[in-house]
This record gives C-alpha cells, sequence and structure tokens, in this order.
C-alpha cells in the first residue's frame, strides 16, 4: 500500500511539474537601455558602401528613358490578355547585368565599363557620364546590386535567405521581414554574425532595450548572419521533454508492475 501511494504521488509530481513548464515566453522588447556588446565597432552604413566585385549582378536603368538600357520587347499577349509581357512592364523593372571576372560590366552601346571595386553610387556615376558622352542628353541612371543578401537562423519564424533591396535595412526590419521572433526566441540574445569565417566580427543585441532602435550597428550588411538563440525556458523545456521521453517508460513499467502486485495479492 505504501508502495502504491509513493508511486501515485511521482506520478502526480511529475504531470504538475512538466503541466508548469508549458508556459508561454513573451518578448519584452525594446524597454531599456545598454543594448549591443561588439567585438568591433561599425559605421552603420549598411550597403551603401559595398564595392562591387565580379559576379555580382547589377540591374541598371536610365530613369529619363529606358531605349537604351533595357532592350524593348514585343508584347506577348494571349487572346484574352492574360500571361503577356510588355515592354514598358521591362522598363520599368530594369535589365540586370552580370558583373564578369575581369570587372566589367557589358552593357547596351556604351560596350563594357568596369565597375569593380566601386560603391553602388560611384558605379552609377561612371554609367551616366558615359552615357552622356556617347548618347544620351540627360540620363539618370538607378543601379541596383540585387544579390546582397542575409541570413536568418535560429528562433524566427521563417528562416533562410533575405536579399537587401535597400542601403540602410536594419535588424528590426529584418526581423519583421522573417515573420518575427517566436515564443522560444530570446530577445536579450541576438547575434549579428560578419565578416571572414575563420575570423567573425559578432554584435550581440539585446532588443529589450530601446535604444537598439537607434544604434548603427544593428544596420546589416552583405553576407550577415543573423542568429536568434533560444529563451531559458525554451531550453529548459526542451531538456524536460527529453527527461520526460526517457522517465515515461520507466513509469508505466512501475505501474504495471503495481497493478500485477495489487491483483495478485487479493
Amino acid at each position: 500500500m505504501r508502495f502504491y501511494t509513493a508511486l501515485t504521488i511521482t506520478i502526480i509530481f511529475f504531470g504538475i511539474f512538466f503541466t508548469s513548464c508549458a508556459y508561454k515566453q513573451q518578448q519584452l522588447l525594446f524597454q531599456q537601455a545598454d543594448s549591443l556588446r561588439t567585438t568591433q565597432d561599425y559605421s552603420g552604413a549598411g550597403t551603401s558602401d559595398y564595392h562591387i566585385h565580379s559576379q555580382d549582378i547589377l540591374q541598371i536603368r536610365n530613369l529619363q528613358s529606358t531605349r537604351y538600357i533595357v532592350d524593348e520587347e514585343p508584347t506577348t499577349a494571349t487572346a484574352n490578355g492574360a500571361g503577356g509581357t510588355s515592354s514598358s512592364g521591362m522598363a520599368s523593372q530594369g535589365q540586370t547585368y552580370q558583373v564578369n571576372d575581369d570587372g566589367t560590366v557589358a552593357l547596351p552601346v556604351i560596350g563594357r565599363v568596369k565597375v569593380a571595386g566601386l560603391t553602388r553610387a560611384e558605379a552609377a556615376r561612371v554609367v551616366e557620364d558615359l552615357y552622356r558622352q556617347k548618347l544620351l542628353k540627360d540620363p539618370i541612371i538607378d543601379l541596383k546590386i540585387t544579390n546582397l543578401k542575409v541570413t536568418v537562423l535560429g528562433e524566427i519564424r521563417a528562416q533562410g535567405n533575405y536579399p537587401l533591396v535597400k542601403d540602410k535595412t536594419n535588424l528590426v526590419e529584418m526581423i519583421g521581414e522573417a515573420g518575427g521572433l517566436t515564443e522560444k526566441a530570446n530577445e536579450k540574445n541576438i547575434k549579428i554574425i560578419r565578416g571572414d569565417p575563420r575570423n567573425p566580427q559578432i554584435t550581440e543585441v539585446d532588443l529589450s532595450k530601446i535604444k537598439t532602435l537607434a544604434d548603427p550597428r544593428i544596420i546589416l550588411q552583405n553576407n550577415d548572419i543573423i542568429y536568434i538563440a533560444q529563451n531559458k525556458r525554451a531550453v529548459k523545456n526542451d531538456q524536460i521533454i527529453n527527461f520526460s521521453s526517457t522517465i515515461q517508460p520507466i513509469l508505466i513499467i512501475l505501474n504495471t508492475a503495481l497493478i500485477i502486485y495489487t491483483f495478485t495479492r487479493k
């Protein structure tokens, strides 16, 4: 009888213990000051000071006229008008060009232009000047680097690679783009990892601090890795789940043995 009572108390204890661990963590964002630790200071320039490399993909268009930047294509609409692509639609998007291994990009009419080592703004001015000299009266060249990206991992709704579509995309914007933090996320332990993988620069961000929003170190750069760790409660719950998966078969065996013992004593 004492054995039965002890076993019952043990089962109830584990039931209460596991139930109490089902608490849903709520993030406390932007509450306090002093928010970042980093291995190196960053300028906060984002991708505006990124220098073009070979194999980069450039999207180039002339805001004044797309005639010599985007190949004009005939409309290929179906009989009911669906599925077509008009030349004006192509023009609004601009044409993409890959930077060659020699650092040049081949552009309509003006030929190969050296762009490797230049920032986006510098390359746009070079292309603009060449078109002004050789062909167009008052070109306004818009140049974008379309292959820049960051990788978001850990406790985020949608892990993956995300393009950097503007010069100064910050961490908070990227988290929003990826669907926000999960309930397991530790908002006080978010890492931005960048630079040489053999000797990376790491910034630790605490999103519970309001001053994080104004800190230039959360401005993202090409190939940054954002990692959101689990909070302590989620780590503890995982440990408990692993433990319970081990202990449950033992409890079942003990309970079965108790039932058999009880029946045999009658």
